[in-house]
């Protein structure tokens, strides 16, 4: 890319100088003032292409060192949950009873879903650098690889006998390779196919974009878990508090039939209070002649 720039570079210049010539000694300095302003905003383009080719250049060392390599896999995934998922509801390295370690597990509900973040990047490099009879080799190897991962992702971290669901994800963290593997030409109805073996083995490939989606999806699912957990808890307290009203409903009936016959007797005392009123009226008055 830089010899191109250069080349540019030189012909504006030469452009430039024989227009010099060609209109005359009387534009020379504004032309000249523009020369400089273009060259030194060509040569700003130049060190910042340079300064990106040397970013890239870097990052594909980097990436080449597989340790390293499975290392950032792990920490853009890990960066993307903790984007958007509670920290509840997501775990890295999580450990199985085997030994083995799943670079995270998302928590939904109950169980877990396993997610596996390192891919052949060696193999898919080998594809899109191949051209002619090695290109369609190479691609045979890169999906061979890529079943090969599935069926460790698959043997490996689904685990429903200890909590897992029955699928996995297998997550690609660079867009291109994730077309390479999983769209480009591939039949999901077709069992020789990388993404048909990947559904026969229950191993869903994501990519950063669909895996953003998914994580989306999942937010919303464990909102409307958190809703029906809340509701469930009002649902407990409400029959809790019903409990608690009929007790005291028994109790105020129970009060309200003591009150009841306390009223009874309370009329009664009265009426016989009365005669006895009455009759010692009577009495003191000379009228009654009982004795």
């Amino acid at each position: 890319m830089l010899p191109t720039v250069t080349i540019v570079a030189i012909v504006v210049l030469v452009a430039l100088i024989v227009l010099l010539i060609l209109r005359g000694s009387a534009d020379q300095t504004r032309v000249l003032s523009d020369v400089r302003e273009r060259l030194g905003a060509l040569a700003e383009v130049t060190r910042r292409l340079e300064a990106m080719g040397a970013s890239v250049t870097e990052v594909q060392q980097l990436l080449q060192v597989p340790k390293l390599r499975g290392t950032l896999g792990e920490i853009w995934l890990e960066e993307l949950l903790r984007q958007i998922l509670p920290a509840s509801h997501y775990e890295m390295q999580h450990a199985f009873r085997s030994g083995e370690r799943v670079d995270a597990v998302l928590t939904l509900g109950d169980r877990l879903v396993a997610v596996d973040a390192k891919f052949p990047l060696e193999a898919c490099q080998g594809m899109l650098a191949a051209g002619g009879a090695e290109a369609e080799r190479e691609r045979r190897a890169f999906a061979r690889s890529l079943r090969e991962r599935i069926d460790e992702i698959a043997d490996k971290y689904i685990r429903p006998d200890e909590g897992t669901y029955d699928f996995a994800l297998m997550y690609i963290p660079a867009e291109n390779v994730y077309y390479e593997a999983v769209l480009r030409g591939e039949d999901p109805e077709d069992a020789k196919s990388v993404l048909g073996h990947a559904m026969h083995r229950r191993v869903i490939p994501v990519s950063p974009h669909t895996f953003y989606a998914y994580l989306l999806v999942i937010l919303h699912g464990l909102k409307g878990m958190q809703v029906e957990r809340h509701a469930r808890e009002i649902a407990e307290r409400l029959s809790g508090l019903r409990q608690h009203l009929d007790a005291f409903w028994a109790a105020f009936q129970t009060v309200g039939a003591h009150l009841s016959n306390a009223q009874k007797k309370f009329d009664e005392s009265e009426r016989l209070a009365r005669r006895v009123r009455d009759r010692f009226e009577r009495i003191a008055g000379g009228e009654d002649g009982e004795p």
